[in-house]
């Protein structure tokens, strides 16, 4: 192939742009149907000066910042798809202004978010990381067993937000004799749990509270020192959403002062970089957003952000629109 032909190929070819550092598995999908700008935006603004008129979709992951500032820099754009379930990056409404549809991938990654809620949760009450320690510095052969830990089966279950994985995560609870409870936006009829209005109110009622509500401004700091104090001394905070959603300030004076339990956490506010004061907790357990990090699932999740762009540049139907979009 000449060189022109070569440029006429490429340029035939929609022209994306990648807001975020790609999977392998991602990226190979990209670049076998499309022409990647890989972060050129930060990397070499002159250069992105060049393409952005020729932008036609925008890739990125779960915690991607696509503001309309980025926007209103790519005249041509068409799609943005997401890696990833959450989309509280991404100004939708500014997309939505120009008949921009965004996509998402939602469904794939509920069982392995439904699981780490739950191994968050056994991990922490029954201090499995910690007693890995205690084994491994020989500490059980100088002072004997570890202080005695607490029960899961059979405790109070408290869900903030029973979307999808709110529900898979219930599933497994039923698994374990507990009894569950949630709160959201309202109450779903259709759900055999107990509803209740507030996060608060809810905190009040269950022993384990797991957060997976949606981020975003409505939902910043709904998990506040009021609703860790209701939660009370005997209490487990799971988060498995959002790091915005928990006030972490108030969560580190909480665990610290015994107000709760303790705490497993798989997101923070400020990622990947979360308050230093939780590493010395031992109530606490911490995680790297790793919820749907199984080859399996980023595989099916890749798989369909790269299924939703071809779908759109072949004038097909999305199959995973985000619902302001659909």
């Amino acid at each position: 192939m000449t060189a022109a032909s070569s440029a006429t190929a490429s340029a035939s070819r929609p022209q994306i742009l990648s807001v975020a550092k790609l999977a392998p598995f991602f990226m190979s999908q990209l670049q076998a149907s499309f022409d990647v700008h890989d972060r050129l935006h930060e990397s070499d603004p002159a250069a992105f000066a060049k393409i952005a008129p020729q932008i036609r979709g925008i890739a990125g992951g779960g915690e991607s910042k696509v503001p309309r500032a980025l926007q209103q820099q790519l005249p041509a754009l068409e799609i943005i798809s997401l890696m990833g379930v959450g989309y509280d990056g991404i100004d939708v409404s500014a997309a939505i202004e120009r008949g921009i549809p965004v996509t998402h991938t939602p469904n794939v990654l509920n069982d392995e978010v439904a699981d780490l809620a739950i191994g968050l949760m056994l991990s922490v009450a029954r201090r499995i990381p910690l007693a890995d320690r205690y084994v491994r510095a020989g500490r059980w052969a100088k002072e004997g067993p570890m202080p005695l830990a607490r029960k899961v089966s059979g405790a109070r279950l408290g869900i903030v937000g029973l979307g999808r994985i709110g529900q898979a995560i219930a599933d497994r609870a039923q698994a374990f004799g507990m009894s569950i409870a949630y709160t959201a936006r309202s109450a779903k009829a259709d759900l055999p749990y107990v509803f209740h209005p507030t996060a608060e109110a809810l905190a009040a009622a269950v022993d384990f509270l797991i957060v997976i509500t949606p981020g975003g401004a409505g939902t910043r700091h709904m998990i506040n020192a009021q609703v860790l104090a209701a939660l009370g001394s005997g209490g487990y905070l799971i988060n498995v959403a959002r790091g915005s959603v928990v006030d972490e300030a108030a969560l580190v004076d909480a665990l610290q002062r015994g107000v709760i339990a303790g705490a497993g956490l798989d997101v923070f506010e400020k990622e990947p970089h979360p308050l230093e004061a939780l590493w010395a907790l031992d109530n606490v357990v911490l995680t790297p957003h790793m919820a749907s990090a199984t080859v399996q699932t980023r595989q099916a999740m890749a798989d369909l952000a790269a299924d939703n762009l071809r779908a759109h540049f072949a004038g097909a139907p999305l199959l995973t629109p985000v619902p302001e979009c659909a």
